[in-house]
């Protein structure tokens, strides 16, 4: 039998430097927030204060920066997944983002943008949807808008404009 690659061992002990180094790389694939940070690093198994060396150096560096996470968060959720507002501050809150990071992450959506991806959302599920009953659809429709995180009064007010078009036409 021939082997074809041989699996490394994980290496168990790494010095600072080597670690300083994996984190930056960790941090420049792709913007982090603290609390992924922290995550990686305690499976380090480190002590508190090789942790605090390497949070403070990937700060200072700028390899961690929470504003530019949020903001850049923002803007990949709203324009590749299509989540609203209600939904992008939610996430954001669960990684411990202040609420100063988080309105400047929601100022990345532009408004008008914002209103068409509702709409055309809606008018799509509103398309795909099969009930025949009006209510029961309506319902359906809000509640994958809702889900994506939209605001309920803006979902309702589109709905309204939708039903009013089906009926002109």
């Amino acid at each position: 039998m021939v082997q074809i690659c041989q699996l490394k061992p994980k290496k168990s002990t790494y010095s600072l430097e080597e670690l300083k180094g994996k984190m930056e790389a960790y941090c420049a694939y792709q913007d982090r927030c603290h609390k992924e940070v922290e995550e990686k690093l305690r499976a380090y198994d480190l002590i508190p204060e090789a942790r605090e060396m390497i949070l403070l150096h990937l700060l200072e560096e700028g390899f961690l920066n929470e504003e530019r996470f949020a903001r850049s968060f923002a803007r990949g959720k709203f324009r590749i997944k299509k989540w609203g507002r209600v939904r992008i501050e939610r996430e954001l809150r669960s990684r411990d983002i202040s609420s100063y990071n988080i309105k400047q992450g929601l100022s990345e959506i532009d408004s008008d943008d914002y209103e068409q991806t509702l709409f055309e959302l809606a008018e799509k599920k509103f398309q795909q949807t099969p009930e025949k009953h009006p209510l029961k659809k309506r319902k359906k429709v809000a509640d994958f808008l809702l889900r994506r995180g939209f605001e309920s009064q803006k979902v309702y007010a589109v709905l309204l404009e939708l039903e009013k078009e089906k009926k002109s036409e």
